[in-house]
């Protein structure tokens, strides 16, 4: 009885350690397939993580930056390293305008608005053509204000609304309007087609280059105000503007003219004080352009006036010939003029 007994306790020992033994075998199954399965997932995202950084590298490194085109197209100027001078030449960066009198509305007796043109091939306005660089650049009237427009010392205004400076104009559509838009054309491609048999063409970008020596004339409006106080004639610059001239390509014929951006005066003088005039006579006696433009020395013709002219036109839209056109600005000229005298007794 006691050898059955001993029988059986052996027995449910062996059966108790056979069962822990396949239960720790199960365990260590199913770690090592969660260790595998977790490994696996962790490689896999640091390979997704690696290779999104990977093509993020890519894609900065193979972003190339594009330069920003000039639109107006005008070299910076280059400053001499050396003295280019026989003195020392520092007055012309200290110079400021002078204020203007300051003329109360009540004393504004008369007053008259006038638009001219400044012909720049004429003799005595020669200077608005100087072509020489010095170190605050081209010395060519148009390329002053184009500079002043690139450097924010002046604004330009739309003249296609109007002439009384509402419009602001950005840089690209004044480079626009004097190089024009640039276009899309087709060019023998000669890489696919060396010899220009097969025909091949591609497409290519042509932009006009801008040429300063095109601008010809400018206009200038101004208003003339009698002051009682001081019995005295001002003329008073309101605005400046360059005037392109459209010309048929295949003619020649000349299609029309029109301002390009108009600029007020006022606030360009403080940059033409610092310009100089070219003097062919004494190349060290230059005034300023300011100097010029306030001491009127330069020869125009009168376009558009406010005297008896309640339709606000150009003379060159009821007047047709050219002598008579050029006869009637001489008329307005006159009668400004006139008036003034008038006011005398002698």
């Amino acid at each position: 009885m006691k050898f059955q007994l001993a029988k059986y306790v052996l027995l449910v020992t062996a059966f108790g350690l056979a069962t822990q033994v396949v239960d720790a075998q199960t365990r260590k199954k199913t770690t090592r397939s969660k260790t595998s399965t977790s490994k696996k997932t962790s490689t896999k995202n640091t390979q997704s993580n690696t290779a999104n950084a990977n093509l993020n590298a890519k894609a900065a490194d193979t972003v190339v930056p594009v330069a920003k085109l000039d639109p107006l197209a005008i070299d910076t100027p280059k400053k001499s390293l050396r003295n280019d001078a026989a003195v020392e030449r520092n007055l012309v960066k200290d110079r400021t305008p002078l204020a203007h009198e300051n003329i109360r509305e009540d004393d504004a007796w008369y007053r008259e608005r006038v638009w001219r043109e400044i012909d720049i091939r004429e003799k005595m306005n020669l200077p608005f053509r100087y072509k020489a660089d010095e170190d605050n650049g081209n010395q060519r009237f148009i390329i002053i204000l184009l500079n002043a427009l690139r450097s924010g010392e002046v604004t330009a205004f739309d003249p296609t609304v109007d002439d009384r400076f509402t419009t602001p104009m950005t840089l690209e559509k004044i480079g626009e309007m004097i190089a024009g838009k640039c276009d899309t054309t087709q060019i023998p491609d000669f890489v696919k087609d060396p010899n220009g048999t097969k025909g091949i063409f591609k497409d290519t970008m042509v932009c006009a280059v801008f040429n300063p020596d095109d601008i010809t004339k400018f206009r200038v409006k101004e208003e003339w105000v009698f002051d009682k106080e001081s019995s005295r004639m001002y003329a008073r610059i309101l605005g400046i503007a360059p005037i392109k001239t459209y010309v048929d390509q295949s003619t020649g014929a000349i299609l029309g003219e029109s301002p390009i951006f108009w600029v007020y005066y006022p606030d360009l003088r403080p940059t033409l004080a610092k310009y100089e005039v070219y003097n062919g006579k004494n190349f060290g006696a230059r005034m300023s352009w300011e100097e010029l433009f306030e001491s009127r020395y330069f020869s125009s013709y009168i376009v558009k006036s406010t005297i008896e002219n309640p339709y606000d036109m150009y003379i060159k839209q009821y007047i047709k010939d050219d002598i008579l056109k050029l006869l009637e600005g001489e008329n307005i000229k006159e009668r400004i003029f006139n008036f003034e005298q008038d006011l005398w007794s002698y």
